[in-house]
């Protein structure tokens, strides 16, 4: 594990590096560019092998990519580029692979911790507490404001565990994780303070800053092409700036799942707490000192190691 979050680290760095790099360019005018911009013709970024390749393997949708000049992206390339790109399309990807290790995250098992059973009590337990205090205070505007935000809280909350809804959504290409997965990773966040989870909770921010570097390029390629060449074609044939654009969207993001995990937090009392049998095969202290820790203790709670994700 601390292979992979290290290899993963330095591909971050580099992707800082590529990011870092349009500082350089952006110092050229859009008259010395124009100078020499006829030669590049009729070449465009959107026929770079390599580009295509890691957005492949890191997991861009095909369904989801924007067409170019209404071409599938693949028919830009000829012969073996063509076949390696139909090869990596076939291969599992980095989301993929994510996927099936978050699926294998200790605690999901209904048979043991069932982590996500207990969310979903203690999440709608605490939304009625809430409401309850909200309804002994007295009438008034700020009181309808709670009262509906509330409303909207649970409506949230039931989306989140409710496995059809998921579905849908993961057809639609909103989601992009499995059900099991988008478990395995709330249980990493709201557990990364213990030893077990705390590299796989480094892995996850890394993931999302591939996922952010990557827009940052795109973003940063847009901003350079519209102060070089405005709103002209692309040299390869593209509407240039506007099919730029239109990349620099969640459509790219692979990892976006991640990113919305901040839109289900709750309070830390609402996450169930781990029993000391839990704690001791999360080589966390024997005495309970982590504030996610209870008093309850019961052998058939006991994660199997054979599960980790770590």
């Amino acid at each position: 594990m601390l292979k992979v979050n290290t290899r993963i680290h330095r591909i971050v760095m580099i992707f800082r590096l590529l990011v870092d790099q349009f500082a350089v360019l952006e110092t050229m005018t859009a008259l010395d560019f124009f100078d020499f911009r006829p030669y590049l013709n009729p070449a465009s970024g959107f026929q770079s092998l390599q580009f295509r390749l890691l957005e492949n393997k890191i997991g861009v949708l095909d369904n989801l990519r924007v067409p170019y000049n209404r071409q599938h992206y693949r028919d830009i390339f000829k012969g073996h580029e063509n076949e390696v790109l139909l090869a990596t399309e076939q291969e599992p990807t980095l989301l993929k692979l994510v996927e099936e290790w978050l699926e294998r995250t200790p605690g999901l098992e209904v048979d043991g911790f069932n982590f996500w059973e207990r969310l979903e009590i203690n999440i709608f337990d605490g939304l009625n507490q809430e409401k309850e205090k909200i309804e002994k205070t007295p009438d008034s505007k700020e009181k309808e404001e709670l009262m509906a935000e509330l409303g909207k809280q649970k409506e949230l909350f039931a989306t989140l565990f409710d496995e059809k809804r998921h579905e849908h959504l993961l057809s639609k290409g909103e989601r992009r994780l499995s059900y099991k997965a988008l478990q395995g990773v709330l249980m990493i966040y709201f557990y990364r303070e213990e030893p077990r989870f705390q590299v796989p909770f480094q892995l996850l921010t890394f993931l999302m800053d591939i996922d952010t570097l990557m827009t940052k390029w795109r973003y940063n390629h847009v901003c350079m092409v519209h102060r070089m060449i405005g709103s002209k074609a692309g040299t390869g044939g593209s509407s240039g700036y506007h099919y730029l654009r239109s990349t620099v969207s969640d459509r790219y993001k692979v990892f976006m799942d991640l990113f919305n995990l901040a839109t289900f937090l709750v309070p830390r009392p609402w996450i169930p707490k781990l029993t000391p049998n839990v704690h001791t095969f999360l080589y966390t202290a024997e005495c309970c000192d982590s504030s996610y820790c209870s008093s309850e203790d019961s052998d058939s709670e006991t994660l199997q190691s054979s599960s980790s994700p770590s």
